[in-house]
């Protein structure tokens, strides 16, 4: 394969190989790759925010390399990986006459070329949507038990990367229906359920967790035409920056001419219907829409060949496309470039190294940072801990066993809650916070409070329901040391008030939670004091005093 590629497209290919893997060594990481990072530390099948596969290629990286580069190695292995397989899926002969044509449209897609680095789910879901197509190209002219078997592996890889690669396969699936009939799609169908089937496994296990936050428990807000239609209309836009107008103009004008281009045009078409409608119910991240990138690398290239004075105009913006990106780039490992921007990956080793600097082997416990808490231990190799509380979300601290590393130590707890402490940090990213040293840190954050009546009225507040206190936990919990709490939610699920909640025990002589036991208690609705904004409701938990935290799921009030 390798072999059929032109030298000068080898020579593209390396440099982009060399700048990726230098700019991986000397950026430091951003907070999403530092939780990633956080999640093959100890690898699964799941997590709570996606699939493994982005914990799969820290792991291999951490094989290789340590530090950053020992995140994003695979990155940079992938990235390069996607750009040849994009190659093989142009069928053109000139493009042969256009290597560096194809090399700057490729590299001045914004997106595209971050995760040529950053190591994020999209990442794997790229190199794979790549993949997918250049198998189901070869599976639409002759499909055979082999072809399927790659198809079939190729689908499940996809969703192993992220939830969104359900557009890719559902989309393709739409622009072949006939495929429905065919023994060899339905075999390829088997094998991607079959080595999917762990992850549906670790779903049930957690009681699909992920899925329920992903579609029902994240918070929202009103729609605004401004911050969620009209961003997604600049989203579109930011993806191929100066080249959008050609770029999206080519789409417009490719035609279904067989059922590859067909396949091209509804994952294309159908991925930014998809978040066109999505964009009236919620904001659409730009990452979101990236997979069309992939599809568009194709579509545009072929029309690029055939039109030269369309070519001479894409070529140029591509090229000032990339003198930018280059140029960010840059700022990214030299942040004095551009005094007044600072990026994530700006200072983080800074604020890390001024805590540990205080704290020496103390464990540090960061109030609702899944953010901070991998980034501290990734630049320390110390353990931390997101404490999440009822003002936050859930994630992958509320499902594993780091709580467990720093029970019954002394901790320096940072929080933006706190208004003085025993150590103030400032840095130059703009991070403010104090600390304050807890001597015998105990939580309890994974008591879960299980409501199953349905009818909740918020004006009532004299009918007695019964609330199920579940204890994970090997110990039993003193009922002392916990009080109860109700969060009152706006109609989008943002949390707007927290009152104290009285409960009676059904058992009058409890004095404990039993380890892996249920208590069960009664308790009555508490009037908000903004009674119009409350939307929903959730019972909350404190222990030894700290805030309420995330214990039970949305409740609809009527």
């Amino acid at each position: 394969m390798i072999q059929k590629l032109p030298k000068n497209f080898l020579y593209f290919l390396i440099a982009i190989f060399i700048i990726n893997l230098l700019q991986s060594n000397f950026t430091e990481l951003i907070f999403d790759e530092a939780y990633y990072w956080y999640y093959a530390q100890n690898m699964d099948w799941g997590y709570f925010d996606h699939p493994p596969m982005v914990a799969l290629l820290v792991k291999i990286s951490s094989f290789f390399f340590n530090g950053e580069l020992g995140v994003r190695f695979m990155s940079c292995v992938l990235s390069v990986a996607t750009i040849i397989i994009l190659w093989f899926l142009i069928d053109n002969e000139k493009k042969k006459e256009y290597v560096p044509h194809f090399f700057a449209l490729v590299f001045s897609m914004t997106l595209l070329n971050a995760y040529g680095f950053f190591t994020l789910p999209d990442t794997p879901l790229l190199f794979f949507t790549a993949l997918f197509l250049w198998v189901y190209k070869k599976f639409i002219t002759s499909p055979s038990t082999i072809l399927s078997i790659a198809l079939g592996l190729t689908m499940a890889a996809l969703m192993y990367s992220k939830y969104h690669a359900v557009l890719v396969i559902v989309s393709v699936l739409l622009s072949n229906i006939k495929l429905v009939t065919n023994k060899y799609a339905w075999l390829a169908v088997l094998i991607a359920l079959l080595c999917y089937s762990p992850h549906f496994i670790w779903l049930f296990e957690h009681d699909f967790v992920s899925i329920k936050y992903h579609i029902s428990e994240r918070p929202n807000q009103a729609y605004s035409f401004e911050k969620f239609t009209g961003g997604y209309f600049l989203n579109l836009i930011a993806i191929f920056g100066l080249t959008f107008p050609l770029v999206y103009y080519a789409l417009f004008k490719t035609k279904n001419t067989d059922k590859f281009t067909k396949a091209l045009l509804y994952l294309t078409y159908g991925v930014l219907l998809f978040f066109f409608i999505a964009s009236f119910n919620k904001r659409v991240q730009t990452q979101w829409i990236i997979i069309i990138c992939i599809p568009m690398v194709v579509v545009v290239a072929n029309y690029m060949f055939k039109k030269e004075i369309y070519r001479k105009w894409l070529y140029g913006l591509a090229i000032t496309n990339i003198a930018i990106i280059l140029f960010l780039r840059v700022v990214l490992v030299h942040q004095p470039l551009i005094p007044f921007f600072i990026y994530e990956a700006h200072y983080n080793k800074e604020w890390v190294n001024n805590i540990d600097a205080k704290v020496g082997d103390n464990p540090v416990v960061f109030e609702n940072s899944y953010r901070k808490a991998p980034m501290y231990s990734f630049y320390t190799g110390k353990p931390s801990y997101s404490l999440n509380n009822i003002h936050y979300r859930q994630n992958q601290y509320t499902l594993d066993s780091s709580q467990y590393k720093v029970q019954h130590k002394k901790i320096l707890y940072v929080s933006d809650f706190l208004k003085t402490g025993d150590h103030y940090f400032e840095n130059k990213n703009g991070s403010k916070f104090w600390g304050r040293y807890i001597n015998n840190f105990e939580s309890f954050r994974n008591l879960r409070c299980i409501v199953e009546d349905k009818d909740f009225y918020l004006k009532d507040t004299t009918t007695e329901h019964i609330l199920k206190v579940y204890n994970p936990y090997d110990v039993s919990i003193d009922l002392s040391k916990i009080k109860f709490g109700i969060a009152y939610t706006d109609a989008h699920k943002r949390v707007k008030e927290v009152r104290s909640l009285k409960t009676k025990k059904q058992n009058k002589k409890t004095l404990f939670l039993k380890a892996k036991d249920t208590t069960y208690f009664k308790f009555k609705l508490v009037t908000p004091k903004k009674i119009e904004e409350a939307g929903y409701f959730k019972i909350s938990i404190s222990e030894n005093n700290l805030h309420f935290g995330l214990n039970s799921e949305t409740i609809k009030l009527h």
